[in-house]
Parts: structure tokens; sequence; C-alpha cells
């Protein structure tokens, strides 16, 4: 148990206290060793975790979230709900949270343990609005490792090769989206969500026109090369459908869905490129590197993304990592200034013993 992060805890004099304590941590003990899996269990007691959850789920408010955070909050949830579900709010303390914490840690890793304590902090702040929560969150005292953003990236030349493996395999769907995220810098739900009614044609060119990101609600335009155009264009003729739904479609024929896009292009990526473990959001990022190394202004790229790139340092850090061309420019950056800077001293200049490579 101590190797995988449980220690010898107090629970008090003997008594009706010491033994819901006890209960509890062996509770947490039995979940941790069947792999934290959620309960089937339907109904919870009243003014529980699991009972706020559930009330949640249920208002106006859950229904108004886009699918996608529902899917967030649903997967926090699962993380939470078999230790906590059946517990009052207020029976929580920060040793409680703390435990859990560090079993999270141990056992799923950073990530998970991350988004639990990233859930429970929203959650709480639902239970105390609901009347089922103090105003003091104990988890605030925990202090969590943030895992590292992903730094992958894609070139050019390997995204066409994924295309071109997609089109050889009759993935031709995926082909479409792989080339459509390369050149548009959509996110994967974004680029699969595209209907007949976002296609417009301007200067004689095809574009996907008033985009709504599903994550911000932003509406962005994307811009597609010319032989990603001819693909998706060659695409639509073969394949019918009404004005609302999306263009792209698995083998099956039927509109792509995260997991079916998932597992296609893991299929056609272990074909092109086998043991690689990058993602299809990947080429977002790209884009956004090969953007930097071409001196983009920050807005233009803000623009093009539907994010606020320009300002967040966050996104700057997910989206644009250190680069060996960007260090380039960097480098290029001191020399003009080491130039300027000479001339406007008036004492010779003295000579270099080192040169910056």
């Amino acid at each position: 148990m101590r190797h995988q992060g449980f220690s010898s805890i107090r629970c008090g004099l003997d008594g009706p206290a010491a033994w819901e304590k006890a209960d509890q941590l062996n509770r947490r003990w039995q979940l941790h060793r069947h792999g934290l899996q959620p309960t089937e269990r339907k109904h919870w007691p009243r003014g529980s975790v699991g009972e706020a959850f559930t009330r949640f789920k249920a208002s106006g408010e859950w229904s108004r979230m886009k699918p996608r955070t529902n899917e967030d909050w649903e997967r926090g949830q699962r993380l939470i709900e078999p230790v906590f579900g059946d517990l009052r709010p207020s029976q929580l303390t920060f040793e409680h949270l703390d435990e859990y914490y560090a079993a999270v840690l141990a056992m799923k890793g950073l990530n998970e343990a991350y988004r639990a304590i990233k859930h429970w902090r929203r959650l709480w702040k639902k239970m105390i609005a609901m009347g089922y929560a103090p105003i003091s969150d104990p988890s605030l005292a925990i202090r969590r490792k943030s895992p590292s953003p992903r730094s992958q990236i894609w070139r050019e030349r390997e995204a066409v090769h994924l295309v071109k493996t997609a089109i050889r395999h009759n993935y031709c769907g995926l082909a479409c989206i792989i080339a459509a995220a390369w050149d548009t810098q959509f996110s994967p739900v974004d680029v699969r969500s595209v209907t007949r009614s976002n296609l417009k044609m301007h200067q004689g060119r095809l574009l996907f026109e008033a985009v709504s990101r599903e994550k911000t609600g932003r509406a962005v335009i994307g811009t597609l090369s010319r032989p990603a155009e001819r693909l998706v264009t060659a695409y639509l003729e073969l394949m019918e459908g009404a004005e609302d739904e999306p263009i792209f479609r698995n083998r099956s024929g039927g509109a792509y869905s995260k997991d079916t896009l998932g597992d296609d292009f893991r299929a056609i990526r272990a074909i092109a490129f086998p043991g690689d473990k990058r993602v299809l959001m990947d080429m977002r990022r790209s884009g956004a590197v090969e953007a930097a190394a071409g001196e983009v202004d920050p807005n233009a790229l803000a623009a093009k993304m539907g994010n606020t790139i320009n300002r967040s340092q966050q996104l700057q850090r997910t989206y644009q990592p250190v680069d060996l061309a960007a260090v380039r420019l960097a480098d290029d950056a001191r020399k003009r200034g080491r130039e300027r800077m000479r001339k406007k001293t008036n004492r010779p200049a003295m000579r270099e013993t080192r040169r910056t490579k």
C-alpha cells in the first residue's frame, strides 16, 4: 500500500467518528485496487456529491453546454465519483483530497491527476451555488503538478504522405480531413463538422466560411491550398448529402465522430509512420510553428486559428513550442541588434573573440 502512495492515517479515539473515517479510507483503498472504476449506482444519498452532479446534469445549464464540454465533465466525474460520490461535501477535508490526489497521481499519472482536481474545483463551485457545499474548497490547499504541454509537430512532407496513404487504403474522407486540417489549422472536431453550407467560392477559390469553432463558438474561415482544394472538390463530386450534414464520411458512409476519426487516423498513421504517437490535433500546432518561423503578425495568426493566441501566453506555449527555425530567427534578430548598437557608439567596436553560431 505504501508503494502505491498510501500511508498510515490516525483515525482518532475509538468511536463512531473514527469508524466512519476508517471506513472511508478502506473504501478508497478498495477502489484504488480495482482501478477507480465508475460505480453503477443510480440513486445517491441526499446532499451527496453524486446527487449534486445528477441535479446539475438535469439542468438547463447542462443542456446549453457544448457536447465536448459535457464529455469533459463526464470524464472528470468518472474520476471522483467512485471515491466521493456518496459523501456530503461538508464531510470532506484537505486530508481526504490530498490522499486521493496522491493515489491518482501514482496510479493514473500526471494528466489524470491534474484533470481530477480541475474537475473537482469546478464541481465544487457548482455545489456552492446549489447549496450543497460550504464556501471553502479543501482542494485549494493542494498544489497540482501541471502536465507538460504537447510540443509534437508534423512537417509538410509528412502530412502529404498521410494523405496519400489514406487515399491508397480507401480512407478518402479521412484524406480530405487531414489535408484540410493541415491547411486551415482547424481542430479535428471543427474539420469533421464542416457542412456544405460552409463551402464558399471566393475569387475562384474554395473556402470553408463561417465555421463556428466547437470550443469557443468563434467564426473562422478556412483556406485551402490548390492540392487540398482539388482533393476536396473531387470528393464532393462523389458524395451526396444535405446542406446541414457533415461532408466528410468514414468508409461506412457515416459522419465521422470523435472516436471513429481517432480510430481511422491511428490506422493510417500506423501504416505511414509505424510506432509514431503524434495525433491529428498536432497539425494545428504545426501551422502555428511554421507561421511563427515566417514572422507572422500575431493578430493575423489569432484570426486564422480563431483564438486569442496574440494575447494568451498559455496558448503561445501550447501552439508555439521551441523550434529550431524560431531560435534561428532570434539569433538573426540579435545580430541585427548588435550591429545597430555598434553604430550608435562613437568608439570603435571591440573585436569579437567569440561568434554566435
